[in-house]
């Protein structure tokens, strides 16, 4: 039998993020989406409230960027949190929180135009002349074309190429991190845990299908997560500034300086492996 379009009304309809393909209203897409609401409500409040210091414009705008670096790694982890949860539906929020993520980043240059008194000509300038920005705008375009085609109209327009279209996220996201890492100048302590579970997010998927679901690998992705975070970290202070990259890298082994970044992406990745089997025995009674 021939499968036929859903109604106009209803197509209409699931442009509104509350709503499932049917046009029913989902609490797992409402719940979502007021999820995706509240820290710019926050930081409006707070705005409001006269509570974001000297520089209230300022502090805004670098916190919508520190969210919109959180919203990129939650997208990406949706995949992998479906798959290990043994939770489908959850698959469907991806390209909600894909927007969201695209929403953050428009909002974080929106604030940055305002800082600079909506001058053109001078932020052209700025971002063209100023490595970091640059590096952002670029990741910015790059989100605003997979979010252009994240519609299922053009995933069917595309054919093959949407998913290698898509594949870009990776590379958008080593931007975003680099631009991350730069505008947080010495004080990259999230910046380091975002890399270490960048990391993560990417190693799961190079792993083969059929051992992804594997306690054994998960827990082995822990340290090399970990790892690639205390590189990242070295990196970082070794080529961009002159503080001792090698003794700040090495306090990550230190358990008297805990918690250390490489220490939280550590614990967050082992506590994956973790939840899985205790899933797992949970289901098997």
């Amino acid at each position: 039998m021939r499968k036929t379009s859903p109604p106009h009304h209803v197509a209409s309809r699931f442009a509104w993020p509350w709503l499932d393909r049917q046009g029913h209203i989902s609490a797992l897409r409402a719940g979502c989406f007021v999820l995706l609401c509240a820290p710019a409500l926050w930081l409006f409040g707070l705005a409001i409230a006269g509570d974001l210091g000297p520089e209230p414009l300022k502090a805004a705008m670098k916190e919508i960027g520190r969210w919109t670096m959180r919203l990129f790694l939650v997208t990406l982890a949706v995949t992998p949190a479906a798959r290990l949860a043994g939770a489908a539906r959850l698959a469907s929020l991806r390209r909600m929180l894909g927007l969201g993520t695209l929403a953050y980043a428009l909002l974080h240059l929106l604030l940055y135009a305002w800082l600079e008194d909506w001058r053109p000509w001078q932020i052209a300038q700025e971002i063209v002349t100023r490595f970091y920005l640059t590096l952002g705008f670029v990741a910015l375009l790059g989100l605003l074309a997979l979010g252009w085609t994240s519609s299922d109209a053009w995933l069917r327009r595309l054919g093959p190429g949407w998913k290698r279209l898509h594949r870009l996220v990776w590379p958008i996201a080593l931007l975003g991190l680099w631009h991350f890492f730069l505008q947080s100048k010495s004080l990259v302590f999230e910046a380091v845990i975002a890399a270490g579970l960048l990391s993560w997010l990417a190693l799961w998927r190079i792993l083969p299908p059929a051992v992804r679901l594997r306690p054994a690998a998960l827990f082995l992705l822990a340290p090399m997560s970990a790892a690639l975070a205390v590189a990242a970290e070295y990196g970082f202070f070794a080529l961009a500034t002159r503080l001792p990259a090698a003794r700040i890298a090495a306090a990550n082994l230190d358990p008297s300086l805990a918690p250390r970044p490489a220490q939280w992406v550590l614990a967050i990745t082992l506590l994956i492996p973790l939840l899985v089997v205790l899933r797992r025995r949970a289901t098997a009674r």
